[in-house]
């Protein structure tokens, strides 16, 4: 019997989360064959044993090291057998009948590489699933709080469309991973995920390529998939200031110079980094006597733009992997 749809989810010490992920997976209804792969990317929470214990259907692998989530789905695509791939996070959860209605889509609609669905909170409220690709532009609207002060400005709201009503379906740039179904001959012939990226911007490079394969992005709203995010970084237990918390804003910007570096070339990767670093620079000197922790962080900020200008060579490689020992 084919399978139509392999469920790709990636876990870190979510162990309680994927538990619940997996159970929502096992109510899905509707005539879709699917299977389901989980990555345990070197958890130490006990949650590759849970999976094996508890879901004896699914396809576990266990990583010795945490590849991260670009070279964990990877991996995962290794053992996946379905027409089409469903990237979804551990602590992300899909009610019935998501995957027959995400598949009758991409049937449908033979010009869609990828398509996303609409991301909700715990408490129901919406979340950002979709978004413009990065720009110079968006990252001042970002930097200088215009964006989240005017979210219903098509302009100022523009890199997470916020403007736009989420009961539309649209053409995008590009769809966070916390939920995508891809087709999987595109995959075979575009590649997966950039194995330079640790973590962040792997999705944004990946819509990039499939986008110039001559393929479409979709947002459908009829895909509604509660999300509370974020729940493998709360495992690191980081505070603002701590080793931890340094360390993954570290790799935020790591990952955003290989990508300014790979589609812009080396020229915005340097105007990326000092758009950043001369806001940070004003935002210090400004709240040098009034707010010090403010000062403080964006004197942080300032170090590591630098440190992972070196490590990157100016977005030009991908440090050796993992990027940390965490």
């Amino acid at each position: 019997m084919s399978i139509d749809i392999s469920v790709l989810i990636v876990s870190f010490n979510t162990r309680d989360r994927l538990r619940e992920c997996l159970t929502a997976l096992r109510s899905q209804t509707g005539d879709v064959r699917f299977e389901t792969v989980v990555l345990d990317n070197a958890s130490h929470d006990g949650s590759a044993d849970m999976v094996q214990l508890e879901f004896p259907e699914v396809i576990l692998v266990r990583s010795t090291a945490n590849l991260g989530f670009g070279n964990g789905n990877n991996l995962a695509l290794q053992h996946a057998q379905g027409r089409f791939v469903v990237l979804l996070n551990s602590d992300a959860l899909v009610p019935p009948p998501t995957l027959s209605l995400a598949l009758a889509h991409m049937e449908a609609e033979p010009t869609v590489g990828m398509g996303g669905g609409r991301l909700l909170a715990s408490d129901g409220g919406w979340q950002p699933s979709v978004h413009c690709f990065p720009s110079l532009l968006d990252e001042f609207l970002n930097l200088s709080g215009l964006a989240a002060r005017y979210p219903q400005s098509r302009f100022f709201g523009r890199f997470n469309r916020t403007w736009a009503d989420p009961g539309l379906a649209a053409d995008v740039d590009w769809i966070t991973g916390a939920f995508a179904i891809i087709r999987r001959g595109l995959l075979d012939s575009t590649g997966f995920f950039d194995p330079r990226f640790f973590l962040y911007y792997e999705e944004v490079d990946l819509c990039r390529r499939i986008k110039a394969a001559g393929f479409a992005i979709r947002y459908w709203p009829d895909l509604a998939i509660s999300h509370i995010g974020g729940e493998s970084s709360k495992t690191l237990k980081q505070m603002h200031f701590s080793e931890v918390g340094l360390q993954v804003t570290l790799w935020r910007i790591r990952s955003q110079l290989l990508f300014y570096r790979k589609w812009h070339g080396p020229v915005q990767a340097w105007l990326v980094k000092s758009l950043e670093q001369g806001w940070h620079t004003l935002r210090a000197l400004r709240n040098r006597k009034r707010n010090p922790a403010k000062t403080a962080e964006s004197e942080n900020l300032l170090k590591l733009w630098e440190q992972a200008w070196r490590d990157t060579q100016g977005g030009a490689v991908s440090p050796p992997q993992p990027w940390s020992s965490i």
